[in-house]
């Protein structure tokens, strides 16, 4: 499924439209439509009540490859886009899906949720580089329901992360392909004013799609493990999510 482009003003700063709709009556969701202006359709990225977009894509840290739809009828999913040499905020993203990963594993729900990170940065994010960005965020990268997904190239990112999910993101002047080059934590060439310059300007945002396969929430302002932990414990069926 192809997506609006969404890079638009984005190298600037980006003009974010808010996830959620108005409620149509959606009988797909569980969760009550978001207190936000717009509407689903005019949203670049999978927003209330849409179906999650299909994909395959490989997750090399099971050596097998994932399709997004493959959950429905059997797990909720929770999605992000990041790449590993982020030094902003992709770091507390992949960090909030491992809290609540943890959740889940103490609460005994770990068979009813995926998650899929996806990296958009598949030059230098290598099957080894996404385990250690897992481990260091608090993820268990070997359980079966972290699925840390790798397109085949920069190419196929863009196919997958920005055609397909409307999640818009760039190069900058300071990208390298240099697989030996920044360091893991994020390290790139400074600035004139010594700061750090990323190697990417992106859009954040987590997904949370219910396991009809509709998407219940885009969350695009950094809600916290706490927030996404007591929707999905409704969109479970819970009365309260627990959490660590």
């Amino acid at each position: 499924m192809q997506r609006r482009a969404y890079l638009g003003s984005l190298g600037t700063t980006g003009a974010i439209l808010a996830a959620g709709c108005l409620n149509r009556g959606n009988s797909d969701t569980v969760l009550d439509s978001p207190d936000r202006r717009g509407d689903s359709e005019d949203i670049a990225y999978p927003a209330y009540g849409q179906e999650l977009p299909e994909v395959t894509v490989p997750s090399p840290l099971h050596d097998r490859d994932v399709t997004t739809t493959e959950f429905v009828g059997d797990r909720h999913v929770l999605m992000t886009f990041v790449f590993t040499r982020c030094h902003g905020p992709c770091p507390t993203l992949t960090s909030t899906l491992a809290q609540i990963q943890s959740d889940a594993a103490k609460n005994d729900y770990e068979d009813e949720v995926a998650f899929l990170p996806v990296t958009f940065d598949p030059a230098y994010d290598t099957a080894d580089r996404l385990r250690t960005f897992s481990e260091e965020r608090g993820a268990d990268p070997d359980a079966e329901n972290w699925q840390f997904l790798r397109p085949e190239s920069h190419d196929t990112a863009q196919e997958v992360v920005n055609d397909t999910f409307g999640i818009g993101f760039e190069k900058t002047d300071a990208y390298t392909e240099d697989t030996e080059g920044a360091a893991h934590s994020g390290e790139s060439e400074d600035d004139q004013d010594g700061e750090m310059k990323d190697m990417f300007v992106h859009v954040t945002l987590i997904i949370l799609a219910n396991e009809d396969g509709y998407v219940e929430r885009a969350y695009r302002k950094m809600p916290g493990a706490n927030t996404i932990l007591d929707d999905l414990a409704t969109v479970r069926g819970e009365n309260g999510g627990g959490f660590l």
